[in-house]
């Protein structure tokens, strides 16, 4: 299984309340989760007006395709011109072994 998160830092042009910040990354979450069927939702910078920082994840099970679609969705909110993009960091987890069973420690959830 390969993960990829991201963060992408926005600043929000002629914005002058947190009601018209709020559309605005409405708008950018609700098309981003609909074109690539994504997690991603506001995560910090939450009462200021002017900037946003919004988190995503994919999953799959290939490296070039979750690093293909993580520059799809960053060149996609950047075509929308609803906010200009200042920076993104993004990381790409692989979780081959985790699933093992020689893994596995039994914990108070696994009784019946």
């Amino acid at each position: 299984m390969v993960v990829g998160i991201g963060l992408i830092e926005l600043r929000i042009v002629g914005c002058n309340s947190l009601k018209e910040k709020r559309g605005v990354l409405s708008r950018i979450i609700k098309r981003t989760q609909n074109e690539f069927n994504v997690s991603i939702a506001e995560v910090g910078d939450n009462d200021n007006w002017k900037k946003a920082k919004v988190g995503f994840s994919v999953v799959g099970n290939d490296t070039g395709y979750i690093n293909a679609k993580i520059d799809h969705i960053l060149r996609f909110i950047d075509r929308m011109k609803l906010a200009e993009i200042i920076n993104t960091k993004f990381e790409i987890s692989h979780f081959s072994d985790w699933m093992d069973p020689s893994h596995y420690i039994e914990g108070k959830y696994d009784a019946v």
